[in-house]
């Protein structure tokens, strides 16, 4: 079913779940798998961690081999791991993701962003996606692990590789492009973190996962060069869609844009909105431990499940109007950060980076012009521009 994509599918592939939606929310597919569709079904699965796993190695080691980087990476990283590895990890990622350090984040995110729309504003034209939605996230999470401004420039290809093994229709140049961007970030990691261990450790989010023990457990070596790649990539990708499927919808809705302008209170609802209508991250993955009922259908044990968050966050049953795009819409339970134990851990960084970024780019320009249509990057699982290219014009 979604090995067999269409150009159509990938600007717009919300026709495709509603019609699954209405007349087969539990569908099965021809590899032996199972199409999600449903909130409820899609909710419930999350939060039933012990019969739905998240552990990936049965089903990552015929795509990438289990020697390869690719297979060790993200079968270490958190979001594919259950208890008690993941609780294990999460407790690390959630202190260096403290309160104290995601305070301290907003002001060197607000210097990022003014930086960046200085630069615009002086140009008068930009891609908002490599110019600004892309640069930020980059910035913010070179500086939560302390990386030198000097050494930056690689980390947004080695995220959109890494990220892009996971896509459907992986072929072997990508898979081999992603093993090689593994590689080169172990490497890279292996000494900075040597570096950071022989001097003091700075309180930032690098420092505390290297010091992090509770209980007699610590992160080994590879949990900890996994999990400052998962930080990259979790932050880096869907942050950066955040920004620019937000930007372009305000243009889109220019209704909802002047609201916005109004009443710029409206900031915190609208990127949750922008997260329901267009969700950075279009789907999830779960494995079956035993055989089970979802929506009246059989499903046997170790069936892989595919949970279109993309469709659930439109679901009628839950969302009314769900594609009317509404920056007021409350209440507004999606689903973009998960749910459950594995509810995004970072989704405090998103949020902020979210509202920032959007909120001061249209606070800052009064005329905002798309000058060619914006390009959709052919990806299902994440959805995002490369490109949006436009004009601008500062108040």
């Amino acid at each position: 079913m979604i090995d067999l994509l269409s150009a159509e599918f990938y600007s717009n592939p919300y026709p495709v779940y509603q019609q699954l939606q209405s007349t087969h929310p539990v569908a099965a597919m021809p590899d032996g798998g199972y199409f999600i569709t449903s909130y409820n079904d899609v909710c419930n699965i999350y939060r039933t961690p012990n019969l739905f796993s998240s552990d990936k190695r049965i089903q990552f080691e015929p795509l990438f081999g289990k020697e390869s980087l690719l297979f060790q990476h993200h079968t270490t990283s958190l979001v594919f791991n259950d208890p008690p590895l993941h609780t294990h990890v999460r407790k690390a990622i959630g202190n260096a993701l403290s309160p104290k350090i995601i305070r301290r984040m907003q002001s060197q995110l607000v210097e990022v962003v003014d930086s960046l729309l200085d630069q615009m504003q002086t140009s008068e034209q930009a891609d908002l996606i490599t110019d600004y939605a892309s640069a930020i996230p980059v910035e913010i999470i070179g500086n939560l692990l302390g990386i030198p401004k000097p050494q930056r420039a690689p980390l947004r290809a080695w995220s959109l590789a890494i990220l892009g093994s996971l896509e459907v229709n992986l072929n072997a140049d990508e898979k081999a492009h992603g093993e090689r961007c593994v590689e080169e970030f172990l490497n890279y990691l292996t000494e900075l973190i040597a570096k950071r261990e022989q001097n003091n450790q700075p309180d930032d989010i690098l420092g505390r996962l290297i010091n992090w023990q509770v209980d007699g457990h610590k992160l080994s070596v590879a949990e900890l060069h996994h999990q400052c790649i998962f930080l990259l990539n979790a932050g880096h990708e869907t942050t950066t869609n955040l920004i620019g499927n937000g930007i372009e919808l305000m243009l889109r809705f220019p209704e909802q844009l002047s609201r916005l302008r109004d009443n710029p209170a409206l900031i915190d609802p609208a990127v949750e909105e922008v997260l329901r209508f267009e969700s950075s991250n279009q789907l999830g993955n779960r494995t079956t431990t035993q055989a089970t009922t979802i929506g009246g259908v059989e499903i046997p044990k170790d069936s892989v499940l595919t949970l279109c968050i993309g469709a659930a966050n439109r679901d009628p049953a839950i969302f009314c109007q769900p594609e009317l795009f509404d920056i007021g819409r409350t209440p507004n339970p999606h689903l973009s950060f998960g749910a459950g134990i594995h509810t995004c851990a970072g989704l405090s960084v998103a949020r902020l980076e979210g509202q920032i970024a959007i909120g001061r780019f249209f606070d800052r320009f009064c005329s905002v012009s798309i000058q060619h249509p914006p390009q959709r990057a052919r990806r299902a699982r994440f959805r995002g521009f490369e490109s949006l290219q436009v004009t601008l014009k500062a108040r």
